[in-house]
């Protein structure tokens, strides 16, 4: 053995003692064993921890004051007081930074010695039941927040044991609390005839020291993997009005659009999930996929849920507008294609709906449970997304879209229309339309190449899937404001659209409004109660209906402000990561 000096400090002892062992042929295993205990380098930390912690005892320091953080509130207080130069506002700055603060608050604590909570000491004895079992005596220290584990009643044995460990949880962080472990007693308290509903009880109300007796599972699960599955929710949850999930406490509530992050699917019926952007790290419970679809097809059949299936029409921003108000753009001397007031189809006049009109359109889910996400950052060389506009009544959202382009006509265009009317003599072909005959008209809407089309006049009109492929295939952002049954078309990878939303202010008052409105809504085009009613109905529905495709929602107070608000949005597009479905990363 080599020659120790009185300085040698433990973790040098333990690496000096590692290299001295050398298996022997009767005791092989034991040695590697110990090798590999000693090995260990938390092990190595925690013996550099005891030696500083002897220093800091042997050394004895004595704290100059015992109430640092009182003192620099002190001179925070004073220094607001007055003008500052500059080294003044830099100390203020200083002394109210949190990581400062939490630094003096931490000194005043251990100059005080307040080291709270104690806690108790081991129990002397065990049960006599219990000595033939391994036994684990666990003491958790939690605030107010939950233990962050649920329990359940083994129907064979009658054991309570341990159901799930909530990620983040005080439980999770500590280590000792596994899936699988049967709890025999809570601060001494005998559990076992207890019900699981007061035993999470007495576990809630605990505050400080908890102390677990358990019996460890078998076999411990490892450690959870951080998940790396997103979801944008597509349904609001209120863990207090379900009454099928295991514990209310621990459920995680959220609102359609809220993007989770799922960090177990080990639970076929409940996930645990967080928040993107919360600051709680504790996961929470969330109904699994499978399950959501299985109640709400139980709710169907017992009557008390609505079948997704087929949505009613909603009034949309649809004014059927005339050909003689189309109206030609020219920025700097140069035509600016598809400047003018596309066309709008009155409801009566709209050909066949999305699933009449692409058949081989791939049916979403029965359901609006979870779409799962990722983060998509548009790179140089990639195309870009096309831009969707729709929009409810009043909404106007063809003026907006005008607006922007002709702002900036090279950077943003629109998809040209097809028509089978005859070109007047100030058109020209593919700039305000496409003119086509009538059976070619015909033949393309078999081929499901419109993404909308309808009749005017005996004319037929439609935007065709090409037409946008044009726009983007110039490196500009196409803007196309469609109806929202659209949307299941250009929901695609090759699109990945970007789908705002359009919805007028509305005001709560009931007042005349002078702004001008589509013909025929009030005396003299003006806006009437009657009127904002049905915008107010018509926003609604759009949002109860289609509202999970949307990705923003932008109200239009006034077309100005509208206008700035568009731009803002489309630029921030090209810069910003946005969360999109995986599926179109994946394609």
């Amino acid at each position: 053995m080599p020659v120790l000096s009185p300085t040698t400090g433990l973790h040098e002892m333990l690496a000096l003692l590692t290299s001295q062992l050398h298996p022997d042929a009767n005791h092989k295993e034991d040695m590697v064993f110990l090798r590999e205990v000693f090995s260990e380098r938390s092990l190595s930390y925690l013996m550099k921890i005891h030696e500083r912690l002897r220093q800091f005892q042997l050394q004895s320091p004595t704290p100059v004051l015992h109430s640092a953080s009182c003192l620099a509130e002190d001179v925070a207080e004073e220094l607001q007081n007055g003008p500052l130069e500059e080294d003044e506002r830099e100390l203020l700055t200083l002394l109210t930074t949190p990581h400062v603060m939490a630094v003096l608050t931490v000194h005043d604590t251990v100059a005080q010695k307040n080291f709270e909570p104690v806690l108790p000491p081991l129990p002397d004895d065990l049960d006599d039941e219990l000595e033939e079992e391994s036994v684990k005596i666990v003491r958790l220290v939690k605030n107010k927040e939950p233990l962050g584990a649920t329990i359940r009643r083994d129907e064979v044995t009658g054991a309570v044991v341990v159901a799930r460990i909530m990620r983040g949880g005080a439980a999770d962080r500590s280590g000792l609390v596994h899936v699988g472990d049967e709890l025999r007693e809570v601060n001494g308290n005998l559990i076992i005839h207890k019900r699981p509903e007061e035993i999470s009880q007495i576990l809630s109300q605990s505050q400080g020291s908890i102390t677990l007796k358990i019996i460890p599972a078998i076999k411990e699960e490892d450690r959870f993997k951080e998940s790396k599955v997103y979801l944008r929710a597509l349904f609001d949850y209120t863990p207090f009005e379900d009454k099928a999930t295991p514990c209310q406490e621990a459920g995680l509530p959220f609102t359609r659009g809220d993007l989770l992050q799922v960090v177990s699917q080990d639970d076929p019926t409940w996930w645990q999930a967080k928040r993107v952007g919360d600051s709680n790290l504790r996961a929470g419970l969330i109904p699994s996929r499978q399950f959501q679809e299985r109640r709400l097809l139980y709710r169907m059949k017992m009557g008390t849920h609505q079948s997704p299936k087929s949505p009613r029409a909603t009034p949309c921003d649809q004014t059927c507008e005339k050909e003689d108000c189309d109206s030609e753009g020219s920025i700097s001397g140069q035509h600016v294609a598809g400047l003018r007031r596309s066309f709008r189809l009155s409801r009566k006049d709209h050909q066949g709906s999305t699933k009449e009109s692409h058949p081989a359109e791939t049916e979403e889910n029965e359901f609006l449970i979870y779409e799962e996400v990722t983060l998509y950052q548009m790179r140089p060389q990639d195309k870009p997304r096309l831009v969707v506009l729709t929009g409810s009544l009043g909404a106007r959202i063809n003026e907006l879209k005008q607006k922007v382009i002709a702002e900036n006509p090279h950077r943003y265009g629109v998809a040209v229309p097809h028509t089978t009317r005859p070109r007047k003599s100030h058109e020209k072909e593919s700039v305000e339309y496409h003119f086509i005959s009538k059976q070619a008209f015909e033949a393309d809407v078999q081929s499901n190449k419109f993404i909308e089309y309808g009749e005017y006049k005996n004319n037929q009109y439609g935007t065709s899937l090409e037409s946008i492929r044009s726009v983007l295939t110039r490196n500009k952002v196409c803007l196309v404001d469609v109806q929202p049954e659209a949307l299941k078309i250009l929901r695609t990878a090759e699109f990945k659209p970007y789908v705002i939303f359009v919805k007028p202010h509305i005001p709560e008052i009931r007042r005349q409004r002078s702004s001008p409105t589509s013909p025929g809504r009030g005396d003299n085009g003006h806006i009437t109660d009657e009127d904002l009613q049905d915008m107010k109905q018509s926003a609604e529905q759009m949002d109860q209906q289609y509202g999970h495709l949307v990705d923003r929602v932008l109200v239009k107070e006034d077309s100005a402000s509208a206008c700035v608000e568009l731009r803002n949005i489309l630029e921030r597009l090209e810069r910003e990561p946005q969360w999109v479905p995986v599926s179109w990363v994946r394609s």
